[in-house]
Formats: structure tokens, C-alpha cells, sequence
């Protein structure tokens, strides 16, 4: 059974501002590079959803030299191939993006697989709560072939959720669905950042809309092989550290969640700085142990 968490008080009519009509049309994008052995199992994934009447899967390569090519012409006009030069999975989800027709949007890693009813769940989830602009699913952890238990502090949040998504990545990419016109009012995926790029785009929702969550778990996340960002990227509390300084220069926040943000960049930098002295990096050390309190005098907080 689909268990669905009521997280906000429910606003305005069960027609809401959207109709079953705008729901028909589901934009799947799968960013790829160089994960042929995986991506036929999560295209299938997709091709398995039923009880949404159009879905339009989107595969962008991000310059590929396996044999992506020839497994995505196997498809041929089920899904629409897009290939592109290398620029990493912002760039790559950004072109999905662009590419896409649907009024909803859902993104699937290559390397994750979907459940049968996910993309039903999402679609009933956003008909019982049309104010909801964007939620997710509880997901399934592999590494290595085996399962893995979540920690507490991994709990999904609901609701508006700002100063938990700043303690940590709490929302995944492969189990969220979101409207369009949300996600161009905060912005895509940042290309700059070669990690935690999912981290930043969730702050910048979060601020601004609370999370829904179907408590089912529909999305098998598997992990443990080498190419994945989070093992191939050194140092990636420097780029959460970037995302939260990003966002309190763009001037945003409220006032309870600008002191939310300062308090956890100085945490994030005191633990980042800490190390880097450890390491013998006293330059790298003085530049983020110094940051909230020079960030606070550019923005007259001090």
C-alpha cells in the first residue's frame, strides 16, 4: 500500500491551480556518462510505469565513449537521445530540461531504477494536494548488491524543511517529481559545482516551497561503484560550503532562515577549516574559517 503524509495544511479547492490534465505529461530525464551497463535496467524502469497517461523519456549523454549509443538506438522513438559534450550532470540535467514538453518533471540517475507505481504515486500525491509543487519517495539503499539501513538523521523531510536540508542532502534526484514553472523560479542545477549540486538546488526550493514524501519506497538507489560523485569528488563539505554562501548573497532568506544558514555555514567551515589543517592546508584553512564573518560583513550583518 502507497501511504501518503499529508505535510501541510491543504489550501484551495480539489481542482486546485492544476488539473488531471496537467498531469498527463510527465518529462523523465536520465542523465548518462559512460554507464551502459546500468541504463538499460533504469529505462526500463521507466518504460514499466503505468497509471500516468503520457510519459516523455529524455536520456542525455554527456559525452559517452562506452557503447551508450548503441543501447539508446535500440529504442528508438520510445525515448528522444540526446548526445552532447562532456560537461558533467548539471549540464547534463539542464539539457534534459530545455529538451523537455511535459508541465512536470522527474529525473532518474542512470545508475538508480524506478518501481513499478512511482510515477502513479507522485501523479495521486499532487491530485490530493494540488498547492504541492514538488515531493519525493522514500527509496530503497544498495551498495554493492546489498541492502542498506538509513540512519535516523538520513530521515526524508516534509514540509518546509529548510534548516534540515541545510545539516545535510536529504532529498535525491532519482525520487522526486516537481512542477516546471517551480524549478525555473529557483533556477536549474548549478554547473559550476562539480558536487553537491542536488544539495544547492534543494536549499534553493526549500526556502521557498515545502517538500511533500510518499512514504512508499519506490526508487532503488544503488551505490558503490567508483565513478559516482561522491567517491570520485574530493572534498565535498567545500562545495556545500559554496552552495550555502551562494544563497545568503543571493538575499533570499527571511530572517530565521538567514540565522539558519549562518549557523550552519559556520559549523560546516569551523569542521571543513579544522581539517584542512590537519592536512597542512593553512592557506585553504584561513579562507573558510574566515568566510561566515567576512560573508556577514559584505552583507552588513556585522
Amino acid at each position: 500500500m502507497v501511504v501518503e503524509t499529508l505535510i501541510v495544511p491543504r489550501q484551495g479547492s480539489e481542482s486546485g491551480p492544476f488539473s488531471w490534465g496537467a498531469l498527463d505529461m510527465v518529462s523523465v530525464i536520465i542523465p548518462t556518462y559512460n554507464r551502459s551497463r546500468y541504463l538499460r535496467e533504469a529505462v526500463e524502469s521507466v518504460l514499466s510505469q503505468a497509471g500516468v497517461h503520457e510519459v516523455e523519456i529524455i536520456v542525455v549523454d554527456d559525452g559517452s565513449t562506452d557503447d551508450t549509443p548503441a543501447v539508446m538506438k535500440d529504442y528508438g522513438d520510445r525515448l528522444h537521445y540526446v548526445a552532447k559534450a562532456h560537461g558533467g550532470v548539471s549540464s547534463a540535467r539542464n539539457e534534459g530540461i530545455r529538451h523537455a514538453k511535459g508541465e512536470w518533471l522527474a529525473f532518474l540517475d542512470s545508475d538508480d531504477l524506478w518501481l513499478p507505481g512511482k510515477l502513479a504515486a507522485q501523479r495521486d500525491f499532487f491530485h490530493r494536494y494540488p498547492d504541492m509543487k514538488i515531493c519525493q519517495t522514500e527509496e530503497v539503499w544498495m551498495r554493492n548488491g546489498k541492502r542498506l539501513n538509513p540512519k535516523k538523521y538520513h530521515e526524508k523531510p516534509r514540509g518546509h524543511c529548510f534548516s534540515m536540508l541545510l545539516e545535510r542532502c536529504l532529498v535525491s534526484p532519482s525520487a522526486v517529481m516537481m512542477h516546471g514553472d517551480m524549478l525555473r523560479a529557483v533556477g536549474g542545477f548549478d554547473e559550476s559545482l562539480p558536487a553537491c549540486e542536488d544539495y544547492d538546488l534543494w536549499l534553493r526550493v526549500g526556502c521557498r516551497y515545502p517538500l511533500g514524501l510518499v512514504e512508499s519506497p519506490l526508487v532503488v538507489k544503488r551505490g558503490g561503484h567508483p565513478d559516482q560523485l561522491s567517491a570520485s569528488v574530493p572534498s565535498l563539505d567545500r562545495y556545500r560550503i559554496l552552495a550555502i554562501a551562494k544563497l545568503l548573497r543571493a538575499e533570499v532568506l527571511d530572517g530565521d532562515q538567514r540565522k539558519a544558514a549562518f549557523e550552519a555555514l559556520r559549523l560546516k567551515c569551523r569542521i571543513y577549516g579544522q581539517g584542512c589543517l590537519k592536512r597542512g592546508k593553512r592557506e585553504e584553512a584561513e579562507s573558510i574559517l574566515s568566510l561566515p564573518e567576512r560573508l556577514a560583513a559584505d552583507l552588513s550583518l556585522v
